[in-house]
């Protein structure tokens, strides 16, 4: 194999070569979600040279994801084009080599085999924990290793995952953060924090790929871009009881996941389990965004098309869909997940 010259200033770097460059020509991986990070990792390591992109992700293209999402343009966010469709022609456009998978779907524990087999590597693009919950299960079950990366206002936070040598997610955060969370939507984002993050996972995900795992990083590494606070907290050892390295994986199973049924017509009910949720501070928050009124038993918040009425468990109504991707999507960007 010919090494292109598009890639000689990498193959230049000691650390690559053209023997890594070869490798990673010849790699295959999956990133879950194609929003902030995910189309910035997708950037990066379709420039980079890697041979496979399978790209999952369930939304699609809208004016707001023109400020950080680097893949997508106006057309894409007129013709509302799903997310790894655009993903997919975008690359061609710059690098015709790389083979990307676009898959438009939302992962679950029925599909996440189908969706995720045959991978080396995962990435996380994803906006939500259930889902990374879900992914963790999935890598420590297969022994795949995976790379955790999230952003939100000005805080990026990333940890390389590598199933018998290091702590997983459940290890760092044995339990998903109760109650709302901030999310993009309702905290915003600052696209340098996304690209920090996204350099910083793809970086990791080259060193994987060309065979130095040696010189991976060993902690969750935490960054706020505004207020220059860093952090590190060690990965090196798995936590003593932990419910995923010791294979108890209850997310792939689903139990870990809220139940979710149609509700009548053009409505679907999220059922969360005790997510207590303080009206007043989401209220605060929602405001700028749509038509949002509370009382001490319910939240209504109005987006058009879609309205969503919350209850003080966390469970919600969402009014305007019948699909359940949409409504899951819809409440972990306003209420986190």
């Amino acid at each position: 194999m010919q090494i292109d010259d598009r890639y000689s200033r990498q193959v230049l770097f000691r650390g690559i070569g053209e023997g890594g460059q070869r490798l990673l020509a010849q790699a295959s991986v999956v990133i879950v979600g194609c929003g902030a990070t995910g189309s910035a990792l997708t950037s990066l390591l379709a420039r980079s040279g890697v041979g496979t992109l399978r790209i999952i992700d369930r939304d699609y293209v809208e004016p707001s994801n023109l400020q950080r999402q680097s893949l997508f343009d106006e057309h894409d966010a007129r013709e509302s084009v799903p997310k790894a469709i655009a993903a997919a022609r975008s690359v061609a456009r710059f690098n015709s080599q790389v083979v990307v998978e676009p898959l438009v779907a939302d992962l679950t524990p029925a599909n996440i085999d189908s969706l995720l087999g045959g991978s080396t590597l995962i990435l996380d693009g994803t906006d939500n924990f259930e889902t990374r919950y879900l992914v963790n299960d999935y890598a420590l079950k297969h022994s795949i290793p995976w790379i955790y990366s999230a952003a939100v206002g000005s805080y990026a936070v990333t940890m390389d995952i590598l199933p018998g040598e290091t702590a997983c997610l459940a290890c760092i955060f044995p339990a998903s953060p109760r109650g709302t969370m901030e999310t993009c939507e309702t905290a915003g984002i600052l696209n340098s924090a996304v690209n920090l993050v996204a350099s910083l996972a793809a970086t990791e995900a080259v060193k994987f790929l060309v065979g130095a795992q040696a010189a991976m990083r060993r902690t969750l590494l935490s960054w706020d871009v505004w207020s220059n606070e860093r952090a590190e907290l060690s990965t090196m050892h798995r936590r003593a009881g932990c419910r995923a390295c010791s294979g108890d994986f209850t997310h792939l199973a689903g139990e870990g996941r809220p139940h979710i049924t149609l509700c009548g017509r053009n409505s679907v009910q999220i059922h969360e389990r005790q997510r207590p949720v303080d009206f007043a501070e989401l209220s605060g928050r929602l405001q700028a965004l749509g038509n949002v009124r509370h009382n001490e038993f319910v939240l209504k918040f109005w987006r058009d098309p879609y309205e969503m009425t919350l209850f003080p468990d966390g469970r919600a109504i969402i009014k305007g869909t019948t699909d359940t991707a949409i409504a899951r999507s819809l409440y972990a960007r306003y209420v986190g997940s």
